[in-house]
């Protein structure tokens, strides 16, 4: 929800500020608390405000609502909510998020999905040779330069490339297909594996290549245009895992069903009825659009190869006997209609962090951040000195102030305890590993120092940033004081809800017909209804101790419940209060009978009508805490500006065309 909310708000504003962008132009529009507002602020949030309404609101009716906002937020400040350490944690994680989108190179993004669009148009014939990364870094350059030596082998022609798939490939699928991965296209591959088939010229091997599944070489065997996506329906005798004589027997009943098509029968109808597929047959048969490389070798070339409304012959694959009837075909579809669906295929692998990795590079030059050699050589020096990186030495690191990274101007860099802060204090390494782990670390904390660094200054050098965000602060503290002063105290106030109550009673003096009130206690026998009965009269609980005393001596035996109903609402109060007949039981409490229960007329009390008294009350504290709110603060409104303002509206609004 957070994040859905974050995406909508985030999409919305960038369309919002067109009269006041820059500081030059960025006006006080008013001082509430002796706290200014900028023009730019107030501008956001009316035209936010007006793109959620049908019509537009009157600027001078909004200017009111707005000051109210701004005072009720001065408030929440004053009653110190926003130097809570609750307050803080949760305002630096909206902080953080609403921050994202402004820390991706957007023109590299761009660039991206219009790449991968570019590829989609083409299909690489690949196979790949892959091995195990190995368990640390050593062991993964070792691996690297083994498959490295390996593919100079092969172009040397000591060996062949289908020889190393056999010997030394890990992939399981080389059983079936040698290495070959048929043709594949773009986003149906890791980003690196992709990246080494369409980059790598036909009859080619790649450099060696590393995805989360291991380590490859890719051999490029041939390129063609992509056919496009077609759609089909079929019909499937399953034939894993059965006998001779049971496959035979599927083979004879996929003859006959091809048999029944040809001779005209519905398609649809037989796939319902004889198919095996569990996902498609209750559809009739029909799979989704789908392009090269997304179905089995044979279902998919038999499925380009038939022309539009064709049915083929019956074929087989690994799964058993299919028939397919070709429904349509399409090319590939314009960028626009493609960009969402690669924008997901870009979001689900690691090629989104490519625009991130390409924004922190320019950061990195914008705050000169430098990564102190002289100090990360030291701790190199001292735990090579040590022998091994030890718990203590996790310890000491954690609390030492050596600068790391440094940033330009008053930006705050890192300190050595930055690159420890990721271990447990019990963490130990040998030399070899905790080297690994500080040239890895460093890159990470300078990213993130320089990271933070932007957006703490986001706030000041975006306009659009700094207002999406006070509408975070502001809607934080909006919540926090009017829960305090208006809705938790509508609950908690119960004589001043009593006296709001019996001051206007005759607001709610509208039922057309008498109620009941009070509580039914349900038993599951009459002679446990009659032992309830004696324990009540013995006991004598006040009325809102029933429920409890009741629990606690016949558990799950009884249960009561609260209940305000007019005639002809409920049966069981029919039967109890209004002369009407006994409900059968229908469920385990067979037996029942009312307590502290009478017959009203009207409401006596909130809870009589407590839906209406407690929004009429939560309206009464509002309005009181607002005429208290104008009486403590100073509000100041620069009329000047104000109208400026008004004109530029009126500018804008193009003028009626007189009706001829």
């Amino acid at each position: 929800m957070k994040k859905a909310l974050l995406t909508l708000l985030v999409v919305t504003v960038s369309a919002l500020s067109a009269f006041a962008k820059s500081s030059d132009n960025d006006p006080v529009l008013m001082t509430i608390n002796k706290k200014p507002v900028k023009l730019s602020e107030f501008e956001y949030l009316y035209q936010k405000n007006n793109a959620q309404q049908l019509q537009t609101q009157p600027l001078d009716e909004y200017v009111d609502l707005f000051v109210i906002y701004k005072l009720k937020v001065a408030d929440a400040e004053a009653a110190g909510i926003d130097q809570t350490e609750a307050f803080k944690n949760e305002f630096a994680g909206y902080r953080r998020d609403l921050s994202e989108p402004y820390l991706t190179d957007k023109e590299a993004r761009d660039s991206l999905e219009h790449l991968i669009y570019d590829r989609l148009g083409e299909e690489i014939l690949v196979s790949h040779i892959m091995v195990d990364r190995g368990k640390d870094a050593k062991e993964r350059e070792s691996q690297r330069q083994m498959l490295d030596q390996v593919r100079n082998d092969i172009l040397a022609g000591k060996v062949t490339f289908e020889q190393m798939v056999d010997s030394i490939s890990i992939d399981p699928g080389k059983v079936h297909n040698h290495g070959s991965q048929g043709y594949i296209t773009s986003s149906a591959f890791p980003y690196t594996f992709e990246d080494a088939a369409y980059l790598t010229p036909v009859g080619e091997i790649s450099e060696v290549v590393e995805t989360p599944f291991g380590l490859h070489i890719v051999k490029v065997v041939d390129r063609r245009e992509n056919p496009g996506q077609v759609k089909v329906q079929h019909i499937l005798k399953l034939t894993q895992g059965l006998s001779e004589e049971e496959q035979a027997q599927k083979k004879a009943e996929i003859d006959a069903i091809y048999e029944q098509l040809i001779a005209g029968g519905n398609f649809d109808d037989i796939a319902k009825a004889e198919s095996e597929d569990p996902g498609s047959a209750r559809a009739g048969g029909h799979l989704d659009w789908f392009g090269r490389g997304r179905m089995v070798p044979e279902f998919e070339e038999t499925s380009y190869a038939l022309a539009k409304g064709e049915i083929s012959k019956p074929f087989r694959t690994s799964y058993g006997w299919h028939i397919i009837h070709k429904i349509d075909a399409r090319g590939l579809e314009p960028f626009d209609v493609m960009q969402p669906r690669i924008s997901r295929f870009i979001d689900r692998d690691e090629r989104q962090n490519i625009p991130v990795r390409q924004k922190q590079a320019k950061l990195r030059a914008k705050y000169s951040t430098t990564i102190n050699a002289d100090v990360v050589q030291s701790v190199k020096d001292e735990i090579t000195a040590a022998g091994s990186l030890d718990s203590a030495m996790v310890q000491r690191y954690s609390s030492d102030i050596r600068p790391i990274v440094t940033l330009k101007g008053d930006n705050k860099g890192a300190n050595v305890s930055a690159l420890f802060e990721s271990l447990s204090s019990s963490s130990s390494m040998t030399v070899d590993q905790a080297i690994a782990f500080i040239d890895e670390r460093i890159e990470v904390v300078a990213d993130e120092t320089t990271i933070e660094a932007e957006r703490c200054n986001l706030a000041n050098e975006n306009p659009e940033f700094r207002n999406l965000l006070n509408e975070y602060r502001d809607g934080m503290l909006l919540f926090e004081i009017s829960d305090r002063n208006v809705w938790s105290k509508s609950k908690t106030d119960v004589a001043g809800l009593n006296a709001y109550f019996n001051a206007n009673k005759d607001k709610y003096a509208t039922w057309k017909s008498p109620k009941f009130k009070g509580y039914v206690v349900f038993t599951t026998s009459d002679s446990l209804k009659s032992k309830i009965i004696h324990h009540l009269i013995e006991t004598c609980p006040e009325e809102s101790k029933v429920s409890e005393v009741l629990r606690k001596e016949f558990g799950k035996e009884v249960k009561v419940e609260r209940v305000l109903a007019s005639k002809g609402e409920n049966a069981i109060i029919d039967a109890i209060a209004f002369g009407g007949e006994k409900p059968a039981p229908t469920t385990k409490w067979v037996a029942y009978f009312p307590y502290f229960n009478e017959v009203i007329e009207q409401p006596e009390e909130p809870a009589d009508d407590r839906g209406a008294v407690t929004t009429d009350y939560q309206n009464a504290l509002e309005q009181e805490w607002i005429s208290e709110l104008r009486k403590q603060y100073e509000v100041k409104i620069n009329n000047k500006v104000l109208k400026q303002y008004k004109e530029s509206l009126a500018a804008e609004t193009p003028a009626e065309t007189p009706a001829k």
